[in-house]
């Protein structure tokens, strides 16, 4: 059987033109008040077609309308099949550089979940909002197995775990989600934004999502969050794969004043230059090389659409000043609490990274001997971004080993109980 690049220009046409129409049928229906229209463009057949949503029904039409799209998709004939019939997930399609998007990446990742798959199928991934408390929680949920929680940096969104997700949920029920203040999620203008208060909405989160325990991994401040959900409830974190973690600073000239900086200020209007926001990505990566601009421009697209929010702004100032007055030493120091972290952890730090060097290593060695660090070689501070396959590589292999070691304990437990 021939493939779909393999067939002749009509009949690739054919295929997809039926793969579209069968869509309103596949249909599972959207959240209240969603009203999302996309435009999907099939680049090697030069066709696009548009797809409007609302909680009812989805439509489909060939070409384009005068409204203006939230998402515009550009893919190929055969990516678009293989997605409409479950042999790839939008977000592999989307970290192997096949599908390119223009607008809301939520949406675009959402769209997948939409629909059933061939033959009734469930689709691959789904897109949910959690609530805990107050707090209105974006989650997406990929494969199935023990559950991974993957937490994102400051100013980022899940996307930066997109590919992280995608190997992990080959063994794994992959969580990714947009901390409160961030992505998707609700951002309140009040709260404490430091790492304990995220870390108790994530175990609420877990709650909700009857997730008794799993495995967690933090980027940069979803480092230090990880950390803290390790200290508080041990028994419910299996273990921790730390990216880059944000650990308290101990030279901190500036300490005071950051002191008298007020996140408040983020209720002002204000936005933040697009020249600034792109620079301050490629900043954090070292081999700029290893991400496409394409992709970069999308990042910076989402970080100025976010920011737009008062909400938003404070939660990112709020999070940033808390990350810096975290307090390395003394009476309930940072470090003095990180001895006593009982989940197996692995810290990943990247060499020429310039937010939290590599150099931190030696505070985790004096205080947490038992873990275990790797230091990723020409890489910066987004290493699964940055480095996926060897950072995907190491999670993977890690979270095998304490699977195996939390089994033979529970083995031997069993043992000396029965004698």
């Amino acid at each position: 059987m021939r493939t779909v690049l393999e067939l002749p220009h009509s009949r690739r046409l054919a295929e997809v033109d039926r793969a579209f129409r069968s869509l309103p049928e596949r249909y599972l229906g959207g959240e209240t008040g969603l009203e999302a229209t996309y435009r999907i463009r099939l680049c090697d057949i030069g066709h696009t077609w548009e797809l409007r949503c609302t909680p009812q029904a989805a439509r489909v039409c060939k070409g384009t309308t005068r409204r203006r799209p939230d998402v515009t998709i550009s893919t190929d004939a055969a990516t678009w099949l293989a997605l409409r019939e479950g042999t790839l997930s939008g977000v592999e399609a989307f970290g192997q550089r096949r599908l390119g998007v223009r607008g809301n990446l939520d949406h675009a990742i959402a769209l997948e979940g939409r629909f059933r798959l061939h033959n009734g199928r469930p689709p691959l991934l789904h897109m949910s909002n959690v609530t805990v408390g107050r707090h209105r929680i974006s989650n997406l949920t990929m494969g199935q197995g023990h559950p991974v929680l993957l937490i994102h940096g400051l100013g980022g969104t899940r996307a930066s775990m997109f590919d992280t997700a995608s190997a992990l949920s080959r063994r794994y029920q992959v969580h990714a989600i947009d901390l409160p203040g961030f992505g998707s999620s609700s951002k309140r203008s009040i709260g404490g934004y430091n790492a304990r208060w995220f870390a108790d909405i994530l175990l609420g989160l877990m709650d909700e999502l009857e997730l008794p325990a799993a495995h967690v991994v933090g980027n940069s401040m979803g480092g230090r969050i990880a950390i803290e959900m390790g200290l508080q409830a041990p028994r419910r974190i299996s273990a921790l794969g730390l990216l880059c973690p944000a650990v308290a600073w101990v030279k901190r000239g500036l300490h005071p004043i950051v002191r008298l900086l007020r996140p408040e200020f983020g209720h002002l209007p204000h936005t933040l230059s697009r020249s600034l926001v792109t620079s301050q990505f490629w900043n954090t990566l070292y081999d700029k090389g290893s991400v496409d601009p394409a992709v970069a421009e999308l990042i910076v697209d989402e970080f100025q659409r976010i920011y737009r929010t008062a909400g938003a702004r404070y939660a990112f100032l709020a999070s940033a000043r808390n990350i810096y007055l975290d307090s390395p030493f003394g009476h309930n120091g940072f470090y003095q609490r990180l001895s006593g972290l009982e989940p197996p952890a692995l810290f990943i730090w990247g060499s020429h990274d310039q937010i939290v060097p590599a150099a931190f290593g030696k505070y985790v060695r004096e205080w947490l001997p038992q873990a275990e660090q790797v230091t990723l070689e020409r890489c910066g501070h987004i290493p699964q971004v940055e480095q996926p396959e060897q950072t995907n590589d190491l999670l993977s292999r890690f979270f095998a080993r304490a699977e195996r070691e939390r089994s033979t304990l529970a083995a031997v437990k069993a043992r000396l109980k029965a004698a």
